[in-house]
C-alpha cells in the first residue's frame, strides 16, 4: 500500500502540466528498462519450473538491459528532469525484481523449497532492498566508486559458477550455491568501496552475456 508522509499530499490537485505515468513508456531507457525487468520476471518463471540454464539467461540479460538504459539515458539529450527522476525510480524498483527477488526465488527453487533455504531467501531480498536505499540516499562515493558490491555482480558471478553445477550432486551444489550468495550478501553491504564497470566494459559485458547464453542454452537442452 502507497502511504504519504504528508497528509496534505494526498489532496494536491493534479497540475494540467503534470505528465501521466503512461506517458514515461515512451522514454526509450524506460523501455530498455522494463525489457530487463521482463528478462528477470522469464528468469524467475524458468527458476520455479526447474529450468535453471533458462533462468540463468534471463537473469544475465537483464543484467545487459540494466547496464544499457544507464549508457542510452547519458547519450539522449533533452531528457527532462521528470524523465531522469522517473527513470531512476524505475531503474531501482526493477532492480529490487532482477537482483533480489529472482536469486531469492532461484535459491529456494534450487533447494527444493526447503524450509532450510527460506533465511537465505529473505536475507538476500532484504540485502537487497537495504542496499538499493541506501544507494538512492548516497549515490556513488566521492571517487566515483560504489559503497559495496554492485547487486548486478552477484547475478554475473553466479551464472559463471552455475556452468560447473553438474560436476556435482544437486545436494552439494544447493550448499555452494547457498553459501555463495551469503558470502555475496556480506560484499554488497559491506563498508568498502568497488569499481563502478563502465565505458569498454559494457562490451565485454555483451560477449559475456551472449556467450554464456550459448552454452547455458546447449547445458539445458542436452539436460547437462
Amino acid at each position: 500500500m502507497e502511504r504519504h508522509n504528508d497528509k496534505a499530499a494526498e489532496f494536491r490537485p493534479v497540475r494540467s502540466d503534470q505528465p501521466t505515468m503512461l506517458a514515461f513508456a515512451r522514454d526509450l531507457p524506460n523501455l530498455c528498462s522494463l525489457a530487463g525487468l521482463l528478462c528477470a520476471v522469464l528468469g524467475i518463471y524458468f527458476a520455479i519450473r526447474g529450468s535453471f540454464h533458462l533462468a540463468m539467461i534471463g537473469v544475465l540479460w537483464a543484467v545487459l538491459f540494466d547496464w544499457a538504459d544507464g549508457i542510452i539515458a547519458r547519450k539522449i539529450a533533452g531528457r527532462t528532469d521528470h524523465d531522469r527522476a522517473f527513470g531512476a525510480q524505475l531503474d531501482s524498483l526493477i532492480d529490487i525484481v532482477s537482483f533480489g527477488v529472482f536469486p531469492a526465488v532461484f535459491l529456494l527453487s534450487y533447494g527444493q523449497f526447503s524450509p532450510w533455504f527460506l533465511p537465505g531467501a529473505f536475507l538476500i531480498v532484504a540485502a537487497s532492498a537495504m542496499r538499493l536505499s541506501y544507494f538512492n540516499i548516497f549515490g556513488l562515493a566521492s571517487d566515483g566508486r560504489y559503497m559495496g558490491l554492485a547487486l548486478d555482480n552477484n547475478a554475473i558471478i553466479v551464472a559463471f559458477v552455475f556452468l560447473f553445477q553438474g560436476l556435482m550432486g544437486h545436494a552439494a551444489f544447493s550448499i555452494v550455491l547457498y553459501s555463495l550468495s551469503m558470502v555475496m550478501l556480506v560484499f554488497n553491504l559491506a563498508p568498502i568501496r568497488t569499481p563502478k564497470f563502465s565505458g569498454r566494459w559494457f562490451y565485454v559485458l555483451i560477449v559475456y552475456t551472449l556467450g554464456l547464453t550459448v552454452i547455458h542454452g546447449w547445458m539445458e537442452w542436452h539436460g547437462v
